[in-house]
């Protein structure tokens, strides 16, 4: 069945979506995740986003409204809202993996544990004269979990090691765990929400689009891609720590605003392949 208006769908916006889809697709067969499960979820997300985005009042939307936005069964919308098992996506990863991200932001934007040159100080574990430790560290984020457990749990992720000093070394200033996917799955949700929410956006929005720019290049050899992927990691490791650090000052001076609502992200990403390759 063809619903009123879907012949008028953007030709450019159907291929962008065949795009976009490749890349996704390649990781779920990869992954395991088939078609079934993948329309499934599909069909959850399409409820959710029109309760969410297009109620026209301060009550449930409608069923009826519900199908003839996303073209959806109305004993599947029915069946979903009955088995709703839906999360806020700023709230899907665990409570430490938000307490990981702010304490590694802290590590890498708090002068208190910078050199002189701004990169994060080697830290021991404890420290009797004062001088910045990591049992401090953790402590400055939370009272709840000790510090050993952070310890132990990010030596298992490959974040940290222990030098031949028995100080505890930052590995990346990334915060993106080396050895668990799940961890990794949870922040590839969360960045590329947040990237396509600014694409979508720029998209809607007539006025006052996000910021999204990209360089592109093409016919590079493979000795020049190298070249400018090492320029492009330097310098955009060097803008995130100046943000991190002054979004962590902000974030310190916002303390108890009543207008403290906000969130924001600043990502940055790379991509290479050669031109006959398929994405």
């Amino acid at each position: 069945m063809q619903l009123p208006g879907s012949e008028n769908t953007s030709t450019a916006l159907t291929d962008a979506l065949r795009r976009l889809l490749r890349p996704l697709i390649r990781l779920l067969i990869e992954k395991g995740v088939t078609f079934p499960q993948f329309r499934d979820m599909l069909k959850s997300v399409y409820v959710e986003v029109a309760e969410e985005h297009f109620n026209l009042s301060d009550g449930p939307t409608s069923v009826s409204r519900i199908f003839v936005l996303t073209g959806i069964h109305r004993k599947d919308i029915k069946r979903l809202r009955r088995n709703d098992e839906t999360t806020d996506p700023d709230n899907t990863s665990a409570s430490n993996m938000g307490l990981g991200g702010y304490l590694v932001s802290r590590w890498t934007g708090d002068q208190r544990f910078l050199d002189l040159q701004g990169n994060p100080l080697n830290l021991p574990r404890t420290s009797p004269n004062g001088s910045p430790s990591f049992d401090e560290l953790v402590e400055s984020g939370t009272k709840d979990v000790r510090p050993r457990v952070i310890l132990e749990e990010w030596r298992r992720l490959g974040i940290v090691h222990i030098n031949d000093d028995n100080e505890i070394c930052l590995n990346t200033t990334a915060f993106v765990p080396e050895h668990s996917f799940d961890e990794k799955a949870q922040y590839f949700g969360r960045h590329i929400h947040d990237h396509l929410a600014t694409c979508a956006n720029n998209l809607m929005a007539e006025k006052d689009p996000m910021f999204e720019r990209s360089v592109y290049f093409s016919a590079l050899t493979e000795a020049s891609v190298a070249q400018l992927r090492a320029l492009a990691e330097a310098k955009s490791l060097e803008l995130l720590k100046n943000i991190n650090q002054h979004a962590l000052q902000l974030h310190t001076e916002d303390q108890g605003k009543p207008d403290a609502t906000h969130r924001m992200r600043l990502g940055i990403y790379w991509y290479d392949k050669e031109k006959s390759s398929k994405p």
